[in-house]
């Protein structure tokens, strides 16, 4: 919403100044988001007059003139306008005025051998239009020498506003004036519009066929008019609020859907088919709407038809059809009360945004109707002549009236303001909400028509605030009780919300509560880790297509996209690994073949969703200190997965790694981690050849998956400071031959199994496999450290440990000792 000083201050009698009004704006709740001073740029130009214009000696386009700026002596200008001649009454601009419309920066020239020292400006160079066939003209009484922004008006600020979808009223400059006399910078000046004499009965009639979406009309003919530019003082209002004048008729309208918030339309009487417009639903028609493009209006728009069909979508645009031109001479004007949803939702369905709309769907005011119409006849016949017809209507007003109550105690008591129930009870006076009754308890007021936001019946839950009697008579419908918390918050915003002291909420705990849940812990805790790592966060679409989804695991009906926003973007992904082999892919095809990738978001399936924490690498390490690194590998992903899991404090020895990965890994080549028999943390490997060969992945690629949901949340007990041992540990080597098919996982856990208080840890070092040894057979050498807690370890001791570790390998893997 914009309103210039100017405007404001017809509505607002008033002596502050622009920034105290800005100020006071913004913190009554009318943010200001901006202020346009069209005069700054303008400041050093000044109105002149040309003394002598003469052919320029040197060149055939040029006129040297001699320019009265109000000073001792004229100024030699050199001016190329055609237009420029003896005694014409310009704009000049003076040495080192900066010229918006063109971005140069005067100075004293010579332009073939003659001195120019300024510059006689268009109104493009200006910047206040886009004419350019020649240079300003001023009328011949123009005093010289005056700044020109003063003489044309063009010092008026203008004020823009954020307003938000609640306040309707405040689209309007009396809404905005409103305000800020009721915040005690003024006083609202009163309006009325004087009763317009009849002189014919209108011809045209209305017909409400969908009473829900139009309550009210009314409208008036007015004929005998002359169409025409509007006054200077018209134009220069609608222009600094950044409206095109178009012709009297228009720009009052125009006028009134700014000045008081009530959109109208005029339309052309004589290019109406038949006598009777109607306001129904659309029935599939096609219109041109006076915003350049074809309106189809369906069953659910609300149009104005006449005989020959819709000319209006109602509320939002009218047709071309019946729009007023210059040769307008009698017209229909018309003034309707819309539904807000109905317009809101054709609004959004047609994509057409207009400033009836804006007003429309927000709420305009119930009770205007009769005056603004009046005042908008008033204007029309003042400007264009003509005599107006008699008021025809449809429908009636809506019965808008309600009341609500204030209780003064919750001012302080939820509004935290320290506010005496007098400066309330006026406060709500000068927003128009007139006092019913009042008690030293209360106050109960009249909601005006104008605040649509300040309406409706609570349901008989709300009663339970109210006091008994209160609560009975709404619940029978003989009063209509506005919660009031609406008041409350008009009261708190005129007195000012920078004024409502700050104040902390209370303490629970002098310990602060954790802020992030478990999950959240985890899931930041992951990014951090695998950032350390070298890894580079992504975060993809959580869609992709069926055909790659399903190589990922599965692409149900169930997770597809009724209305995708692409073709190849139709499926929810089963995880997030499947996103990060498409952006690997799309940097392998640019020629980054090294890349290290990471997501931490959801997989899909028809179960629900899982937090995964996924990555991916690509290739060998983009720089390294030997001269052919090793490439991504499926012990790659694992290291990254086991420090992710060591990260995520999961208990390392009670993990299993077991085959059965799903298809988009290596067969031979992959791994499922499992905590204990049943629960599947994660899953890494190799990408298939035939996947990796599908994405155009040259590079060896390898990845992993951990579900961070499966981990389990630590558990809260006190821990005791670690024992440390007083003891020296011993450790024993020890070669197994196995099959070439067990793991070696399998190994290590029978190891560990054998002395689980003697033995503290166990680690594969070595596996070899050769000519040396059977076939279909490999060695693995395993370290095992014995550790002594209560006396040294003897040698019998150590070869006891020995002989049972040998024992529970052979007995689990059939190993038996190389």
């Amino acid at each position: 919403m914009k309103v210039s000083l100017a405007w404001l201050r017809t509505h607002l009698d008033t002596d502050a100044d622009l920034g105290r009004i800005t100020t006071t704006l913004s913190s009554i709740g009318l943010e200001v988001e901006g202020v346009e001073d069209r005069a700054a740029p303008l400041a050093p130009f000044r109105t002149a007059r040309i003394i002598e214009a003469v052919q320029h000696p040197n060149a055939d386009r040029l006129r040297a003139c001699r320019v009265d700026v109000g000073a001792s002596e004229p100024v030699s200008v050199v001016c190329g306008a055609a237009n420029a001649r003896t005694g014409l009454h310009v704009v000049f601009a003076p040495p080192g005025a900066f010229i918006p419309g063109s971005g140069i920066t005067l100075k004293v020239g010579e332009i073939r051998g003659v001195t120019s020292a300024g510059m006689l400006v268009s109104a493009r160079e200006m910047a206040l239009g886009l004419d350019h066939e020649g240079i300003v003209e001023l009328p011949d009484a123009t005093p010289v020498g005056l700044p020109y922004a003063s003489w044309a008006g063009l010092d008026d600020p203008v004020i823009e506003i954020g307003v938000t979808p609640n306040r309707g009223d405040a689209l309007s400059v009396r809404g905005v004036a409103r305000d800020l006399a009721a915040a005690g910078l003024g006083v609202l000046k009163p309006w009325s519009a004087a009763p317009v004499r009849e002189t014919f009965t209108t011809p045209l009639a209305w017909r409400l066929g969908w009473p829900e979406a139009c309550p009210w009309v009314l409208g008036r003919s007015v004929r005998g008019l002359r169409n025409g530019p509007s006054p200077e003082w018209l134009q220069r209002r609608l222009s600094a609020i950044g409206l095109r004048p178009i012709s009297a008729l228009v720009d009052v309208t125009n006028f009134f859907t700014f000045d008081l918030g009530r959109p109208l339309h005029v339309f052309d009487a004589d290019r109406i088919g038949g006598t009777t417009l109607t306001l129904r639903r659309g029935a599939a028609e096609t219109f041109r709407g006076l915003h350049g493009r074809d309106v189809t209006a369906g069953p659910d728009d609300l149009v104005i038809a006449d005989a020959t069909g819709a000319v209006s979508l109602a509320g939002i645009v009218g047709g071309e059809t019946t729009g007023s031109q210059e040769a307008t001479t009698q017209i229909f004007i018309e003034c309707a009360l819309f539904d807000p949803v109905t317009i809101a939702r054709a609004g959004r369905r047609h994509q057409i945004s207009t400033d009836a709309r804006q007003r429309f769907e927000r709420g305009v005011d119930q009770a205007l109707l009769p005056a603004a119409l009046d005042a908008a006849t008033a204007m029309i016949i003042e400007l264009c002549g003509g005599e107006a017809g008699s008021v025809v209507s449809a429908g009636a007003e809506p019965a808008w009236q309600r009341q609500a109550s204030l209780r003064f105690e919750r001012l302080a008591g939820l509004g935290g303001a320290d506010t005496s129930a007098d400066e309330a009870a006026t406060i709500l006076d000068r927003l128009g909400f007139a006092e019913a009754s009042r008690t030293a308890e209360q106050v109960t007021v009249h909601v005006p028509s104008w605040r649509n936001d300040v309406a409706g019946t609570p349901g008989l839950e709300q009663h339970d605030q109210l006091d008994p009697a209160r609560a009975r008579s709404a619940a029978e419908g003989a009063a209509l009780i506005e919660p009031e918390c609406d008041l409350l918050e008009e009261v708190l915003r005129i007195g000012g919300l920078d004024s409502i002291p700050a104040v902390s909420l209370p303490r629970t705990s002098a310990i602060p509560e954790a802020v992030l849940t478990p999950r959240q812990a985890r899931s930041g805790l992951a990014r951090r880790l695998l950032a350390a790592r070298g890894f580079c966060e992504c975060v993809t679409y959580s869609f992709m297509s069926a055909g790659l989804a399903a190589r990922f695991g599965e692409a149900p009906a169930g997770l597809a996209l009724n209305n995708p926003i692409a073709a190849d973007l139709n499926q929810m992904r089963p995880t997030p690994l499947a996103a990060l082999a498409q952006a690997a892919s799309r940097n392998a095809a640019r020629g980054a073949g090294s890349v290290a990738l990471f997501e931490v978001g959801p997989g899909y399936t028809e179960s629900g969703q899982a937090l995964v924490a996924a990555g991916l690498r690509m290739g060998p390490p983009p720089r390294h200190w030997q001269p052919t690194p090793a490439a991504a590998d499926v012990m790659a992903a694992k290291a990254d997965l086991w420090a992710l899991l060591a990260a995520l404090g999961v208990p390392m020895e009670a993990l299993s790694v077991t085959a059965g990965a799903p298809a988009h890994y290596h067969p031979g080549q992959s791994g499922v981690v499992r905590q204990g028999p049943k629960i599947v943390l994660a899953r890494f490997g190799a990408l298939h050849p035939s996947l990796a060969a599908q994405l155009d992945l040259a590079a060896p690629c390898c990845g992993f998956e951990l579900f961070l949901d499966s981990v389990a949340d630590p558990k809260r007990r006190r821990r005791a400071a670690p024992e440390l041992p007083q003891l020296q540990a011993v450790a024993r080597d020890f070669a197994f031959l196995v099959g070439a098919g067990v793991a070696a996982d399998t190994i290590l856990r029978a190891a560990r199994a054998a002395d689980r208080k003697a033995i503290v840890s166990v680690r594969l070092f070595d596996v070899f496999e050769g000519p040396s040894l059977q076939p279909e057979t490999k060695s693995m050498g395993v370290e095992v450290v014995f550790q002594a807690h209560e006396r040294t370890l003897t040698d019998q001791d150590i070869e006891a440990l020995s002989e049972k570790v040998v024992l529970e390998v052979g007995k689990a893997t059939g190993a038996r000792l190389r």
